[in-house]
């Protein structure tokens, strides 16, 4: 039976591909898109929200697997997450360059209205230039958001495996003083051992020695009070 733990990683893998999957089908809108401006701009706040949303969901798996007590669910986890991180970059790149594809494509359909539409068609223009200079810049602040998120990980990844150098350290330090003390208890048990044979030792011969003096005191009584026998 799968753990609340793996159930919550594999709902929130769903809902990331489920939220590359809606990116993607808007950044091919974007590529398909040949105007009015407001209809890419509307397409590009949608990309935006999904784009947040994956983000987010992406840190939570990343917590998920700072939160596994196996080393090896943590690793596949983190694994897992670096790749629907790169997923999402690329999504980012594939989105700017979409972008750039309907610009063009908004720019040329302008030219062929100047061309027929006199002042009116070049006042539209302007405006237009005006929204994708717009447009642009928000993905440049996207983009640059995402670089200060991935250096943020970076950093936290660095944290955490100067944490686990330091803990292994600390780990071996205390086994070679487990093995000091193991070493010291068995010379304490050796000597424990001899000094009790020893003194098994000393009880017997003071017995003989005992019982050789009062052999002695007896023969020694028996020729004197008894020379007859």
């Amino acid at each position: 039976m799968a753990s609340s733990s793996d159930v919550h990683v594999r709902i929130c893998g769903q809902e990331i591909i489920k939220y590359d999957l809606e990116i993607k089908a808007v950044i091919q809108d974007i590529r398909e898109c040949s105007g009015p401006q407001t209809v890419l701009m509307e397409l590009n706040a949608a990309v935006k929200e999904k784009f947040s949303r994956l983000r987010q969901r992406i840190q939570d798996m990343e917590q998920m697997a700072k939160e596994q007590d196996k080393e090896s669910d943590k690793n596949d986890i983190l694994t897992e997450t670096e790749a629907h991180r790169k997923q999402m970059l690329s999504n980012q790149t594939a989105w700017r360059k979409a972008n750039l594809a309907c610009k063009l494509a908004i720019d040329n359909r302008e030219k062929d209205e100047l061309l027929h539409g006199g002042d009116s068609s070049v006042r539209q223009r302007k405006v237009t230039k005006e929204n994708l200079v717009q447009t642009s810049s928000e993905i440049t602040e996207s983009l640059m958001s995402i670089s200060r998120m991935m250096a943020q990980q970076v950093k936290q990844s660095e944290e955490t495996i100067g944490t686990l150098a330091t803990s292994s350290r600390t780990v071996l330090e205390t086994n070679e003083e487990f093995k000091a003390m193991t070493s010291t208890v068995h010379l304490g048990r050796k000597l424990i051992l001899k000094y009790n044979r020893r003194e098994l030792t000393d009880k017997l011969l003071i017995f003989l020695a005992l019982a050789l003096f009062f052999a002695t005191v007896l023969y020694i009584l028996k020729k004197r009070l008894f020379p007859f026998i």
